[in-house]
């Protein structure tokens, strides 16, 4: 117990001097605008560097990473199967595939998986 609570300690103690020193030796120690600046063949910008980004696009990707990780979480469901009690996995099973669909409803509902207005 203690072997192992010690070892915990030295690797929490070295990460942390790890870490410290990646963030000093990071930093930048001059700060000139010129360098800050953005750089178009030696001349001023014509326009702001920031392209316009879409919020449709945005929620779409947000969407996606949702359920993509509730996929990653159903998979394992499958290699739970034969180990588990097949009445409570079903339970669970059914409970989690609601709360999908409860949320999928609510997304198509609001609109959110139209593209285009």
């Amino acid at each position: 117990m203690y072997s192992l609570m010690l070892t915990s300690m030295i690797l929490f103690i070295i990460t942390t001097i790890i870490m410290m020193i990646a963030s000093f030796l990071s930093k930048k120690s001059i700060i000139d605008r010129e360098k800050t600046s953005p750089f178009e063949c030696g001349f001023d910008p014509f326009s702001t560097a920031r392209i316009p980004f879409s919020l449709r696009f945005f929620l779409i990707a947000v969407i996606f990473l949702i359920f993509d990780v509730e996929i990653a979480l159903l998979l394992p469901m499958m290699f739970t199967l034969p180990v588990s009690e097949i009445n409570m996995w079903i339970l669970v099973s059914v409970i989690f595939l609601f709360i999908l669909l409860i949320g999928l409803y609510h997304e198509w509902n609001q609109g959110a998986l139209e593209w285009a207005n």
